[in-house]
C-alpha cells in the first residue's frame, strides 16, 4: 500500500457529534466555521439538521469498529501512534477462525474492562472480521448494536492470542460462555482503535 493511500485511509473514520443551536448561518457553513476554531487534529467533514429528539450516541443502531494491527518485523515510525505494533508472526487463518465465535447476542462480561458502568454486558454482533492488508498489517472489524468500555480492545487482545497459538479458535465459545475476564485476552493498546462508521437507520 503507498503512503498516500496510507494517509487517505486514516482520513475516512469519523465520529458523530449534535448540538443545539440558534444561529443563522447556514448548515453547509458550519464545517467551515467550526473548523476556523478547533485544533488541527480535529476536522469537521460534514454537517446537516437532525431531528430535535436526535442524540449521537443514544439514536445510534449499529457501530463498526476496526482495530490495526501492524504485524511487520519492525513497525513504523510514521504511523506508531495510529496502529499497535506485534513483531510476533500471527496466524491469520485462525484469527479469522475464531473472530466468528463473537457473531450473534451474547453475554460480553469476559470481555469488559472492570469499573464499567454499563447495568448489561449482553451485546449483539453483527459482523466480525480479521482482515489481512498490504504492509503485513491486520485489520479487525466489529459491527455491533453497542460496545462495552475496552470490549474490543480485549476481543482483539483475544484474537492475537489466538493467532500466537496460545488460544485454539474453538475455545472463543467457552471464553465468552465463563463470563469472566481472566479468561480472554490482555487488553491491546489504544492506538490503532478506530470508530469506523455509524449507523442510525
Amino acid at each position: 500500500m503507498l503512503l498516500e493511500e496510507q494517509i487517505e485511509e486514516f482520513t475516512l473514520f469519523g465520529q458523530v457529534a449534535n448540538f443545539k443551536t440558534n444561529s443563522n448561518l447556514p448548515i453547509e457553513k458550519f464545517p467551515i466555521a467550526l473548523n476556523s476554531n478547533l485544533k488541527k487534529s480535529i476536522r469537521i467533514k460534514d454537517a446537516e439538521e437532525v431531528e430535535e429528539k436526535f442524540h449521537s450516541r443514544l439514536s445510534c443502531k449499529r457501530k463498526t469498529y476496526r482495530y490495526v494491527i501492524n504485524n511487520s518485523q519492525y513497525g513504523t515510525a510514521i504511523y506508531r501512534n495510529l496502529e499497535t505494533h506485534i513483531p510476533m508472526k500471527l496466524d491469520i487463518e485462525k484469527m479469522q477462525e475464531a473472530v466468528k465465535y463473537f457473531v450473534g447476542e451474547h453475554d460480553f462480561k469476559a470481555f469488559k474492562a472492570s469499573g464499567t458502568s454499563s447495568k448489561s454486558s449482553v451485546r449483539t454482533i453483527y459482523d466480525a472480521k480479521v482482515i489481512e492488508v498490504p504492509d503485513k498489517r491486520i485489520y479487525i472489524e466489529l459491527t455491533g448494536n453497542g460496545f462495552l468500555y475496552n470490549m474490543v480492545r480485549i476481543i482483539a487482545g483475544t484474537l492475537v492470542d489466538v493467532g500466537l497459538g496460545k488460544i485454539e479458535p474453538k475455545e472463543i465459545e467457552n471464553i465468552i460462555k465463563s463470563e469472566k475476564r481472566e479468561n480472554a485476552g490482555k487488553t491491546l493498546p489504544p492506538q490503532g482503535l478506530y470508530l469506523v462508521n455509524v449507523e442510525y437507520c
